[in-house]
């Protein structure tokens, strides 16, 4: 699979955005269900660590995730978290947790707008890759 770019609508980006929103200062997170590195469904999970600096996925609630991805024929296409108070990158926790090899989007707050980057975390080191938000 070539998972260096992502596409997804600016509904689905708006869906990321207003969760991590709505968690700050508490990092949001969730899960990304596509194919073909096409995103179809964004499902928030709970942050079971309640931290403004880290995120940790309720383990019940990501299992519910992968049944209901699986149950409509799609796969992990990416995972997103917010990092309500920066930076934009993926932090040295991120990258030594990261498990997937999927697209990771990081929102973070820039001033008084949130902004979303792509990254592909693989053997210790982050790449960016981009986001093609298109339309429906």
């Amino acid at each position: 699979m070539n998972n260096k770019w992502l596409f997804l609508n600016f509904e689905q980006m708006f869906a990321m955005e207003k969760h991590s929103r709505s968690l700050a200062p508490i990092e949001a997170c969730g899960l990304l269900g596509g194919k073909d590195q096409k995103v179809k469904m964004v499902l928030p999970i709970k942050n079971i660590l309640d931290s403004p600096v880290r995120f940790s996925m309720d383990p019940k609630a990501q299992l519910r995730a992968f049944e209901q991805f699986d149950s409509e024929g799609l796969e992990v296409v990416g995972i997103y978290h917010s990092h309500p108070k920066g930076p934009s990158f993926p932090s040295p926790t991120d990258i030594k947790e990261s498990e997937y090899p999927v697209v990771n989007i990081i929102w973070s707050k820039v001033g008084r707008r949130w902004q979303a980057r792509g990254f592909l975390i693989n053997n210790g080191k982050a790449e960016e890759i981009p986001l093609n938000v298109v339309e429906v």
